[in-house]
This record gives structure tokens, sequence and C-alpha cells, in this order.
């Protein structure tokens, strides 16, 4: 194969993507004035229903925007030879290839976040505003950014080197020591992702004595779920959206609640929603996740030990010397119609793992009070209860609350 054939089957997979992507979501939109089902005619009020399509208009918009503008540099960067310029950037500071990756991806990760902050902004500060949802400062949000960058390059940085440094002295085998430094520090993460990383973006403090944490404790012993870390995390410093979360396994598993679901259901409701997230636990969902998180991984590696070392990738894009970042970013919009097929099935696998989940709650607990608070979750964030089945099947991890609201009548 040429590189010019495969440099425009690399545009038109974005192309196509792209077109896909906005079917899917014109799709969708036609359904935003949909009336609501019988089942969900308590959620909104007709004002805050009206509002709640309002926000889906106004971020579906927004989301054409900015996938027209991304969609338009990218290509224009390919047709550029922006690759190539980079390269060459990167082997003016030095003849290491490991550092010659690192600087390559390193510009092109702060130039990609340099164009997208102004649209992150757009989307915190007036749309996320205007709508009620947004409690970030300015301040918080620039800091986040210069925190993501830091652990990015740590993080990032550290893997990458050690994947180059396997490349070049194992050559094709080196995607079994890549999945091993990336599994290990894939379980790590699980592990401690709470405990270290969290911390750096928000606070947490174990939920104090009193009938909320009773009422957890007492549901979890009558389960035999021992549970003896429970956080209240400060959600509200950034939104008014509320959340709850497992992470970790064995002694290092906790449960944190954001302070806006503690604010925004009762207490029954919020023991319910914890029952749920008891019931990923008990079916073993974050262990069969990660599992398949796992071999997911280890297939990519695999496939790209088997493209990598061909010149042709870095021909591409017309950089003359071949290298493994290079062909990595050639690769990567290869792989991506694979990787979209694999999204699917880990969608289909967590809405399946949802209805287990809620099934588990109901169970052990009772369905009503789960029913009740994923009403007013879905009120206050202004979900979108029409969506259309084909946008549910690409995007959703989560049935829709009309789904859930059937299975736990039944």
């Amino acid at each position: 194969m040429k590189p010019e054939t495969l440099f425009y089957i690399i545009i038109a997979i974005l192309v196509i993507s792209f077109i896909l992507d906005q079917v899917l979501d014109s799709l969708n939109a036609k359904h935003f004035s949909d009336p609501l089902p019988l089942e969900l005619q308590d959620v909104f009020e007709e004002e805050d229903y009206k509002k709640s399509q309002r926000y889906k208009k106004e971020r579906y918009k927004f989301s054409i925007l900015t996938s027209a503008i991304s969609l338009i540099v990218t290509i224009l960067f390919f047709f550029l030879d922006g690759f190539a310029y980079v390269d060459s950037l990167a082997r003016s500071v030095s003849n290491n290839e490991i550092i010659i990756a690192l600087v390559f991806f390193g510009i092109i990760m702060i130039a990609s976040d340099f164009l997208s902050t102004p649209f992150s902004y757009y989307s915190t500060f007036v749309i996320e505003e205007k709508y009620g949802f947004n409690k970030t400062t300015r301040k918080t949000f620039f800091f986040d950014k210069l925190k993501g960058w830091l652990m990015g390059a740590i993080i990032g940085g550290l893997l990458l080197g050690a994947i180059i440094w396997f490349y070049q002295s194992t050559g094709k085998n080196f995607w079994l020591y890549a999945w091993g430094i990336i599994t290990v520090f894939t379980v790590l993460m699980n592990l401690f992702y709470a405990r270290f990383i969290v911390p750096l973006f928000n606070k947490q403090t174990p939920l104090k004595k009193g009938t909320l944490r009773s009422q957890i404790e007492t549901y979890a012993s009558e389960v035999g779920f021992t549970l003896d870390k429970i956080f209240v995390i400060d959600g509200s410093k950034r939104s008014t959206k509320a959340n709850a979360y497992f992470s970790g396994f064995g002694s290092e598993k906790r449960v944190t609640l954001y302070d806006t679901l503690i604010k925004d259901l009762d207490e029954e409701e919020i023991v319910a929603v914890l029952a749920h997230e008891v019931g990923h636990y008990k079916r073993n969902h974050i262990i069969i996740n990660l599992f398949m998180a796992i071999i997911t991984t280890g297939f990519t590696l695999w496939l790209l030990s088997l493209f990598i070392g061909n010149p042709l990738l870095s021909q591409t894009l017309n950089v003359s010397q071949p290298s493994f970042h290079i062909g990595l970013i050639a690769f990567g919009v290869l792989y991506s119609p694979i990787s979209g097929i694999t999204s699917l099935l880990m969608n289909y696998l967590s809405r399946k793992f949802e209805y287990q989940a809620d099934n588990f709650a109901k169970q052990t607990y009772a369905a009503p009070p789960l029913i009740s608070g994923l009403k007013k979750l879905s009120k206050n964030s202004l979900s979108n209860l029409t969506p259309h089945p084909l946008y549910v099947f690409a995007h959703y991890s989560h049935p829709t609350l009309l789904q859930r609201f059937r299975n736990l009548k039944k």
C-alpha cells in the first residue's frame, strides 16, 4: 500500500466518525421535545421541563460547533504536515528517542489543550452557569488545568517512556512488557485512586456520625458487606450535580458521597443509591470491568506490535525517519473503528450491570426510594428523559431512567 492511500484512509476514518456522531446526535436532538412517558410525568414541573429542553438544545448546538472545529483543525494538521513539523521540533531538542517522543507528545497535548480551553471555559462559565450548575471559580478552573498537565506529564511520561524503552530493548515482544506495566498501573490506580489522586482536586472527609451513617452501616451489616470507610467529597466546589461511587477493593474499598447528593436526597434514598453501588461490588462488576480493561489493553498493544515497526506508518504522515511516536499517531486513528466496537460492547455490558445492581438494591433494600432518588437526580441535572434508542445504544453506559423505572417496578 502506498503512503498516500493510507493517508486518505486515515482522513476518511476521521470524517466518517464525525458524520456518524452527528447523525446520532441529530436523531437524539429530534426527541428533545417529546412528551414525557406517563411513568416519568412527576419528574419535572412544566417550567422545569422547558428549562431542561433549552439546556439540551444549547448543549447540542455547542457540541456541533466544537466537534466541527476539532475535525477541521485535525484535518488541517494532517494536510499541512503538522506531525512532521512537531517531530522536527522535538528532534532539535535531543537525539534520544524517548526524550524526542516525550517532547513530541508534550507539544501535541499542550497545543490541543490550549485550543480546547476556550470551549471548556465557555461550557463551564456560560452554559453551565446559565442553568445553575456551575460552582467552579476561575481560579479552580485554571488550577485544575495546571494539575492535569502536571499529572499527565509525570504519569503519562513515565508510562510512555517505559513502553518505548521496552520497544527498543525487546522489539516486537515489547507489547508483553508494556501490557504488564500498564496492568500493574491500572490495578494500583483502582486501589489507591481515591487515596492519592482525588485529594489533589477535592477534599474528602469521613461521614460524620449520625442517622445517615448509622443507616448505611446497618444496611451494610445486613448484606454482609464490610464498610468502614465512608467519605463525603466536596463536589459542590465545581458543580451542583450529584454522584456517589465505590472505589478500590479489599481493604482499600470505600464509598464516596458527593455533598450535593446528601443535600438533594433524603437518607432513605441515599441508602438505596448505596445499595445499588453495593450491588456492583457484590456482583463482582468492579473486578470484571478491571479484567475487561486489562484484556482490551493487551489486545490493543498486541495489535500495535504488529504494525508499529512498519515505516509506512511514518511515511503516511510525511515523516522520513520512522519512529515509535509517529507510528503510534497513525495507528491510533486506524484503530479507532475497532475501539468504537469495543466501546459499544463495554457500554452494553455496563448497562447490563446497572440492571443487576438495581435488582440487588430492590431485593436487599427497597425499590421505591431508589426510584424516587433517581428521579430527583435526573431532575436536578436536567437529564434527557426521551433519548433516541440508537443514541442510547451507542453512548449510554447506564440504561435510561424509564428503563430503570420499569425494571425496578417488575
